[in-house]
């Protein structure tokens, strides 16, 4: 089934997941049936903005994940309880999650400037979406 074509709580197969996270959410992977993604940080302060962030995307969104919280790293699961598996609510809210965390204003070519790169002020670890 083309997964354009569905209701918001129909639940994929493993095998749509994996097609769609290729195509949508490369660095997000399937998981004991959640769809799961590890931001690596600067450190303490940087995981609680990440945890933050997250937090209020949820939180807005009315879906929220399980987080796993260390030092250094943040690891996101997101799965529908209700439905019992992975619909179009956990790759919607997965796909804001990104998109805010991996923001890299400097790339953009305008006003802002984005966190230096200096050790004294990593924050997160970005992906290279090469």
């Amino acid at each position: 089934m083309d997964w354009r074509k569905r209701t918001a709580d129909e639940t994929y197969s493993d095998e749509e997941i994996g097609a769609r996270l290729k195509e949508e959410l490369p660095f997000w992977y399937l998981e004991e049936g959640w769809l799961r993604r590890k931001y690596k940080t600067g450190g303490w302060k940087a995981t609680l903005m990440v945890v933050n962030t997250v937090g209020h995307l949820a939180e807005a969104a009315f879906h929220h994940p399980d987080l796993t919280v260390s030092y250094a790293f943040v690891i996101v699961k997101l799965q529908n309880h209700a439905a019992k598996g992975i619909t179009d609510k956990d790759f919607a809210l997965a796909t804001k999650i990104e998109e805010v965390i991996q923001w890299q204003p400097g790339s953009e070519g305008g006003p802002l400037e984005g966190t230096p790169d200096d050790a004294r002020f990593k924050y997160i670890k970005y992906d290279s979406h090469d």
